[in-house]
């Protein structure tokens, strides 16, 4: 399988993110899993979101697709305030990445799976084939288009759930452990795909050498607020506060 075209033609300009105050509790519980948790991400930035689990890095993301009600704060999607009547829009504007790529394919074939949301949006035809095409080829798929996904290996299910993400052409991308199952040169691929993609990316991750391989920015989220925030390299140099928020580089692994 050819690796990634790293030209980026699969995705629209990149949008801006804005939170304010994001307050969360799931139904029924008394904690907050976000606490004010505001961020502020320019078009066309790469910022990695870092934290322990349960920080609620997931939660975060999450909101920015709608996929929880906001409860309380403030969510702009190039400039569009996350209300009922943007709602559609924003959700074709941020294209969610899932843990688990098998929580988004669910048809008989990678070329299905790749059309299904620009089938959705009107797409038919020529129109609808370029589209896939050009998602598959960003991700150095083509070869998967008529095979199962259920016969997928680990690292293939992961670039063809992004190419169902890329064929929306959406100007936010929210990857939540993108490099989960990733083998080192799968890793190293989806890496120098990312850098090649004009979208706004918010990279949620516990790999923090893929955090700074990709996103020059980076945010630490602590308890549902972001504790800190800078240049990836900064952050990562700082043993103490990595310590202090339950963030660890590999063992050996030393900074360039």
């Amino acid at each position: 399988m050819s690796g990634p075209t790293n030209d980026g033609a699969a995705t629209a300009r990149g949008a801006t993110v804005v939170v304010e105050g994001l307050r969360f509790r799931f139904p029924g519980t008394t904690e907050a899993v976000l606490d004010g948790l505001s961020l502020r991400v320019d078009a066309g930035e790469r910022v990695a979101v870092l934290g322990a689990n349960g920080s609620g890095k997931t939660t975060f993301v999450r909101h920015l697709n709608g996929l929880h009600e906001l409860q309380e704060g403030r969510i702009e999607v190039d400039g569009r305030p996350m209300e009922r009547a943007h709602l559609a829009e924003i959700r074709r504007a941020v294209g969610l990445g899932f843990q688990d790529p098998d929580d988004q394919l669910f048809m008989t074939t990678v070329r299905d799976d790749v059309a299904f949301g620009p089938a959705n949006l009107g797409l038919r035809g020529d129109e609808l084939a370029a589209r896939v095409g050009e998602a598959l080829r960003a991700v150095g798929a083509e070869a998967l288009a008529d095979r199962a996904p259920h016969h997928l290996s680990g690292g293939e299910k992961r670039r063809v759930a992004l190419a169902t993400i890329l064929a929306m052409r959406p100007g936010v991308l929210a990857l939540d452990e993108p490099t989960s199952g990733l083998d080192p040169l799968g890793r190293r691929e989806l890496a120098e795909l990312l850098a090649g993609l004009g979208a706004t990316q918010l990279v949620v991750t516990h790999d923090l050498p893929f955090a700074l391989a990709t996103c020059p920015r980076s945010v630490i989220v602590d308890r549902g607020t972001v504790v800190a925030d800078g240049p990836t390299r900064d952050l990562l140099a700082d043993e103490a506060r990595l310590h202090r928020h339950r963030l660890e580089l590999p063992y050996g692994y030393r900074l360039a």
